[in-house]
């Protein structure tokens, strides 16, 4: 049984029919990204903010895990595997993966806008006027741009005592998730599967050149082959 951690992006939900983040004119459903994104977005506009997260989590619940998130949650019959992902929603759970840490937040909760660790679950639209049990406005459970990644110590510990890294639909461009691969132990194996790969394979890296479905079965092939 070997330690893997695997760092996951949009494209792997992408292929469930999840919007990926932004277009490549920056726009996000013809919204300026730090609009709808940031806390000063928030403050500015909130009911703007607020619906655009719940047409997210509207399409969320409409698409299902593919493939990709199946084939990682069976990974775990025969290893320790942690999924760390960049990803909101909630497909790698719904999969059956049952250690997934969110390093960007959940669409599918909400917190307090006062008291951040007053978290819960939340399906429906949230609208204003939606308040915590302290009657403060609630917001998404989200981490937006100039915000901090609470859970960035946990991913890097967990990469850090991981045999195998398996990084997949993602860019590895966008800070500071696209640092953890440096926490990587020296010996580590790396998998990384994206149709348009930002790094060669390598001695120690070996790249699959495609989508997630098609890819990551490959990858957890390639890990059965080595035992």
């Amino acid at each position: 049984m070997m330690k893997i951690a695997v760092l996951t992006g949009a494209g792997i939900s992408a292929e469930s029919g999840i919007q990926t983040f932004r277009d490549s004119n920056g726009l996000w459903e013809g919204h300026d990204v730090m609009e709808v994104a940031s806390p000063e977005g928030f403050a500015r506009n909130p009911k703007v903010v607020l619906d655009f997260y719940n047409l997210r989590r509207q399409q969320l619940l409409e698409v299902s895990p593919n493939l990709a998130h199946t084939t990682l949650a069976d990974l775990e019959k025969e290893h320790e595997v942690v999924i760390i992902t960049q990803n909101v929603d909630d497909l790698h759970e719904r999969a059956g993966s049952t250690r997934v840490v969110h390093l960007h937040g959940e669409l599918l909760k909400v917190r307090s806008t006062v008291e951040e660790h007053t978290i819960l679950d939340w399906k429906k639209d949230l609208n204003l006027g939606d308040l915590c049990k302290n009657k403060h406005q609630l917001r998404p459970h989200i981490v937006w741009f100039g915000e901090a990644v609470p859970l960035l110590e946990t991913a890097i510990d967990l990469v850090e005592a991981a045999d195998i890294i398996i990084i997949i639909g993602t860019s590895m461009q966008v800070y500071p998730a696209a640092g953890l691969i440096q926490y990587a132990q020296e010996d580590a194996k790396i998998y990384f599967v994206d149709p348009k790969p930002s790094i060669a394979s390598s001695e120690r890296i070996t790249v699959f050149a495609e989508k997630a479905t098609t890819g990551v079965p490959k990858v957890v092939a390639q890990i059965n082959s080595l035992l």
